[in-house]
């Protein structure tokens, strides 16, 4: 696309660190070296249906890099749930003179980005869940640090565990996959790792728990959000959905922290991590990496990429479509949760 070229942003779904840094990457780069004018828009979904914009010049991306949350705002907006709702974001980019728009989110915000490049609204998408659960990506950013923060939880609670010989479950994000508990718990040197993908046997966690404490030291188990045990028992849910039909997640930490107490007599405790693993300031991985799929997104832009994803494979900056990234969630394998059974109890 020509110099000149008005290309608007958003950030859409959870926030996560991260998202910074790929606001100032396009915007650095659109401005300095393909000319371009970058217009923010506000709330996710919520800024082009609305016509919630801001502007995003160099002054404003100044301080932004080591910055956890997005200075755009997010929001779980789906247009398609929203009376007119494509309509009125086709009118509001008519409005803005808004040429293109670079949409940063996970399965839903991309979901809706690549329902709009068929529907005729030019999108380039760029990846972003701390669960990392988007396909067609080796990583995404905003996991890296998550796990960080879910590695530094369990090594803070394995001391307070060991000197009240309790055992601690530790509850971390991840509704479908489980890459956040698998690593953070082999980082933090759990006794148990239980994921979404495989539904777990209360009666065998009891058994690895009862090991530990043979063994005089405290278990730490950490468990997914979306885990459920294999007996029929389901987490509780609340009812609750969002605008994308997902139903919110009523603890399995505090449920299994008290089955375990009940089945084996031992003193145990829930800890849920929840929105700590979103915020603060980003690893330095997880910079770059945002960094580097900014600057190749203003680049999709430009050469007219459009309904294409950024996508990282091995060490390199990719191009894959939309589709491809949003048709399936990349879950945890179930040989990886086999590879750590052996450290278990």
């Amino acid at each position: 696309m020509p110099a000149g070229t008005r290309i608007g942003v958003l950030t859409g779904g959870g926030d996560c660190p991260g998202l910074n840094a790929v606001l100032r990457a396009v915007t650095r780069k659109g401005i300095a070296v393909h000319g371009h004018e970058i217009v923010g828009f506000r709330s996710g979904w919520r800024g082009p249906m609305d016509g919630l914009t801001m502007p995003l010049g160099l002054e404003q991306v100044e301080d932004v890099l080591a910055r956890g949350g997005t200075i755009l705002g997010s929001s779980r907006t789906n247009p398609y749930q929203e009376q007119d709702g494509v309509e009125r974001i086709k009118r509001t980019l008519a409005e803005h003179g808004v040429d293109a728009l670079i949409a940063i989110g996970g399965e839903d915000t991309l979901g809706v980005a690549e329902r709009l490049n068929q529907d005729g609204v030019p999108v380039v998408g760029v990846p972003k869940t701390i669960d990392n659960d988007l396909d067609a990506t080796d990583y995404t950013f905003g996991f890296d640090t998550a796990v960080h923060i879910a590695t530094e939880a369990i090594d803070r609670l394995r001391t307070t565990a060991e000197s009240h010989h309790r055992a601690l479950v530790v509850e971390v994000m991840g509704r479908h996959a489980g890459w956040i508990a698998l690593h953070s718990g082999l980082a933090g040197g759990a006794n148990v790792i239980l994921g979404p993908e495989k539904r777990f046997s209360v009666d065998q966690v009891c058994e690895w728990v009862q090991q530990r404490f043979e063994r005089q030291y405290a278990p730490i188990i950490v468990v997914a959000e979306g885990a459920v045990p294999q007996d029929g028992e389901e987490v509780l849910l609340t009812g609750e959905t969002d605008a994308f039909g997902h139903v919110r997640l009523g603890g399995v930490g505090t449920w299994l922290a008290d089955e375990l107490a009940r089945r084996t007599g031992k003193e145990s405790r829930a800890v849920v991590l929840g929105h700590t693993q979103r915020g603060g300031t980003p690893t330095a991985y997880d910079r770059v990496l945002a960094t580097r799929f900014g600057l190749h997104a203003v680049d999709a832009v430009s050469e007219g990429a459009f309904g294409k994803m950024v996508a990282l494979r091995g060490t390199d900056i990719v191009r894959v479509p939309l589709g491809e990234a949003t048709a399936k969630l990349k879950t945890v394998p179930l040989s990886r949760y086999a590879e750590a059974e052996v450290l278990f109890g």
